[in-house]
């Protein structure tokens, strides 16, 4: 009898044991989505802008918020070059990244990605009084992209992979200050940013050309591949802003009326 006690007691502690190690490790899985470290490069309004206090603003900073509250996660935005967001995804060091990132079927080969939150097109900054009607205008001429972006690759795809006269900049302020200082004919940016640049030179020093050839782009936000869980909680933020009104009324201060 002591002996088959003793057997019992040894399973049923076992048990024990085991059932607690799997909650353990439950909870953990639970609290890796109660805070998340996001990646975003400040240098792109007005998706995203550091201000000299260091604090992020623009409205990729304010739908990221709004996500967190509308789910009861803890988001915490850190400023990084664009390139430098996609490698601490790879690395582990970030859970997501929100940066104006364009779904392309390269990346998704690689992360995985938010339902769409933005609708987006190249657009093309030029000086006031430029000729230029379109993209395929700017043949020979000096063009100024953020490098690793889709406008990088809409120029790209129609000039060469090996145009001579596409110069990639890490941020697009130092493309748009080349542009003013007449080292560039043009840049080729997202509609949102080249309308802000606009806003903020002049219209009567600057235009903006709207290429109807150009495809619609659509952003999301990236995880690394597999983190289904951080995933399935920013996509559940997006549908309750979107449907509590939040995410309309984010959209409207930066952009007016849809």
């Amino acid at each position: 009898m002591k002996k088959g006690f003793s057997v019992l007691l040894t399973a049923f502690l076992v048990m024990v044991f085991v059932v607690t190690g799997c909650g353990s490790k439950t909870d953990k899985a639970k609290k890796d989505t109660s805070s998340i470290q996001v990646g975003t490069n400040a240098e792109f309004p007005p998706f995203e802008k550091l201000e000299a206090d260091g604090k992020i603003t623009g409205f990729d900073a304010e739908i990221l918020d709004a996500i967190a509250k509308a789910t009861g996660m803890k988001a915490e935005l850190k400023h990084m070059g664009f390139d430098a967001v996609f490698d601490g995804l790879d690395r582990g060091k970030l859970d997501a990244a929100i940066a104006a990132i364009t779904i392309t079927d390269e990346r998704k080969n690689k992360y995985d990605f938010s339902e769409p939150y933005f609708e987006a097109k190249q657009w093309i900054l030029v000086p006031k009084g430029s000729n230029i009607k379109s993209l395929k205008e700017l043949n020979g001429k000096r063009i100024g992209v953020q490098s690793g972006t889709t406008g990088e690759e809409v120029v790209k795809a129609a000039f060469g992979k090996t145009y001579a006269n596409l110069k990639g900049y890490d941020v697009v302020p130092a493309a748009v200050d080349d542009l003013q200082l007449k080292r560039l004919d043009a840049v080729v940016v997202d509609k949102a940013v080249a309308i802000d640049y606009l806003k903020k030179l002049g219209s009567d020093k600057f235009q903006t050309i709207e290429d109807p050839s150009l495809k619609t782009e659509y952003y999301g936000i990236a995880v690394k591949k597999g983190n289904k869980e951080v995933l399935n909680k920013i996509n559940e933020g997006l549908k309750k802003i979107r449907q509590n009104g939040t995410y309309d009324k984010i959209y409207k201060k930066y952009f007016g009326n849809k």
